[in-house]
């Protein structure tokens, strides 16, 4: 667990992550972080979820013509 202090940054707040969660999300100084609502409140990702819903819809596609598309690899 991580505990992380809100500071002024400018006119904005922010928030420093430290160098050991930087590494646990892959990312650095530059990256983009997203945060979307979840059940037990907030999330954290350095993953686009409207990405990750395109990425599930193509499985299920690849899913559903999987035959379809073993034949045209021949």
């Amino acid at each position: 667990m991580f505990v992380l202090k809100l500071t002024q940054i400018g006119n904005s707040v922010g928030v420093v992550l430290p160098k050991e969660l930087l590494g646990l999300l892959h990312v650095e100084k530059g990256d983009t972080l997203y945060v979307t609502q979840s059940p037990s409140g907030v999330t954290l990702t350095p993953y686009d979820p409207a990405i990750e819903e395109q990425l599930v819809q193509g499985r299920d596609f690849m899913r559903e013509y999987r035959d379809t598309f073993h034949v045209l690899a021949k």
